[in-house]
């Protein structure tokens, strides 16, 4: 039966005790602009609470303890540098901080690391930075996007959206803003290719989709559930990392 760990309020005993076998998490979000209604810290505020929810229904039924860093607030975001608001890491900073963070797991006994990501702009980085430091230092590394839980066609994330909205007003709904009503926005795609450029996220005042159809009991059961399956995924990885 595992236990739960905050790694920052532990002190060098109780992390020691713990690392050789415990699964290492490390949520990591950004700080950027989230529209006109949204707080800059929104992927970080969510990248915490799902994950330390998730290791709190997890922990008493691991075989492993599960050990939670603090989070990571900055993320790869220049593509929101335009509308203030943003502190960025270039991508090879990131990558650099992770790889950091995992060579100093690695050197104190740590030997499993799962990186629970909040940041759309982070995911290339988070699956460079897995393969690589799973041979670079001796780890078993796990990354999972906190949304992927969720059924394919439940939701779909966006930006500042209906989505992150409603989970907002789940977990800090006093920092959410009044939102406006607009059309459903419409910027130009190509099927299974990803488009970037200034004048899209220009064209949808840097947020997707409507907001203003947020609800804070949408945003629980949303919450619930993907702690729910982070949850499980924990389990199902201390069995296998």
């Amino acid at each position: 039966m595992g236990a739960l760990v905050r790694w920052a309020e532990a002190d060098r005993a109780a992390v020691r005790r713990v690392l050789a076998e415990a699964l290492v998490l490390v949520p990591i979000g950004a700080t950027e602009q989230h529209g006109p209604h949204l707080p800059a810290g929104t992927d970080a505020f969510l990248a915490a609470a799902v994950c330390e929810r998730a290791a709190e229904l997890a922990a008493p039924g691991s075989g492993r303890d599960l050990l939670l860093a603090p989070p990571v607030p900055y993320g790869a975001s220049d593509h929101h540098l335009p509308f203030n608001g943003t502190l960025s890491l270039l991508p090879q900073t990131l990558l650099h901080v992770l790889d950091d963070l995992a060579r100093s797991i690695a050197v104190q006994g740590g030997r499993r690391m799962v990186v629970v990501n909040g940041h759309g702009g982070n995911v290339g980085v988070c699956h460079a930075f897995a393969g690589a430091a799973s041979t670079r230092h001796g780890l078993a590394v796990a990354h999972t996007d906190y949304w992927r839980v969720l059924e394919p066609d439940d939701i779909v994330p966006g930006h500042a959206g209906e989505f992150e909205t409603s989970l907002m007003l789940a977990v800090r709904g006093e920092l959410v803003q009044e939102r406006a009503t607009r059309e459903q926005p419409a910027p130009a795609s190509v099927s299974d290719v990803d488009i970037h450029s200034a004048q899209m996220w220009r064209s949808i005042d840097g947020y997707t989709d409507q907001p203003e159809l947020a609800t804070e009991s949408r945003g629980r059961r949303w919450f619930e559930e993907i702690a729910t399956g982070l949850a499980d995924r924990f389990g199902a990885l201390a069995e296998v990392l």
